[in-house]
């Protein structure tokens, strides 16, 4: 049963009712990213933030020979939110959509939430995120965020970035939520720098069982895209 009640998915559609023209501001150039004080795993980035998306998904873990889960990827939607920018739903709009998200059902897919809090004709399916094998080592896996096939880069065979690890930080709202992460560019166009901040959910179990099978376990984040050279 998908735990979440009447009220409180009217109350979250209210919030995202679209902003008018006048309160919108879909230029992010000056945007700025907020990080956490008093840490030094994340850097500030070094060029304008060029997309800044909210993604939903689901982050993949196998079961190690020691009884603990190993990270084997993820899969996500990308959904432009530039234009939620400067409003008072910008701050929450992962927060509301994973209420939500987290508890239906795998087949149902992430444009149907986008849908069921009326913006779908507000926020653009820019992209998708997902691991390929890495591209240097030919071993492993790389993060890559794909804008090729969406939005108005569709089309642009160079609208993507594969990303290496360059920062990670515990969430701060928690231990249930995935890292914040910094990641630059190894290959690609779209961006020079990515970060993943304002996390919920993503966390696997704290052990399992040898030999178990994959799980799949839901996730909302931001992510931050600067640079490029599109």
């Amino acid at each position: 049963m998908i735990a979440f009640s009447l009220a409180s998915l009217v109350f979250a559609t209210a919030v995202f009712a679209a902003p008018s023209a006048s309160e919108r501001s879909c230029d992010i150039s000056n945007a700025k990213l907020t990080l956490p004080r008093n840490q030094t795993a994340l850097t500030s980035p070094s060029a304008r933030p060029a997309f800044i998306t909210v993604a939903l998904g689901i982050q993949n873990y196998t079961c190690a020979a020691s009884g603990t889960f190993t990270s084997v990827g993820a899969v996500a939607e990308l959904f432009d939110i530039s234009c939620l920018f400067g409003t008072s739903s910008f701050s929450t709009v992962q927060d509301s959509l994973f209420t939500v998200w987290k508890d239906l059902p795998n087949n149902v897919p992430a444009s149907s939430v986008i849908a069921l809090f009326g913006l779908d004709k507000t926020l653009t399916n820019v992209g998708e995120h997902y691991f390929i094998t890495n591209p240097i080592t030919g071993s492993g896996l790389s993060p890559k965020w794909d804008f090729t096939s969406r939005g108005a880069t569709s089309g642009n065979r160079n609208a993507f970035v594969v990303g290496a690890r360059a920062g990670g930080l515990p969430a701060p709202t928690g231990p249930q939520d995935i890292d914040w992460l910094q990641l630059t560019r190894v290959q690609g166009s779209l961006a020079d720098e990515v970060f993943r901040v304002d996390t919920r959910g993503g966390q696997p179990p704290a052990s399992c069982t040898p030999g178990s099978p994959l799980i799949t376990v839901k996730y909302t984040s931001k992510y931050w895209l600067f640079g490029g050279s599109l």
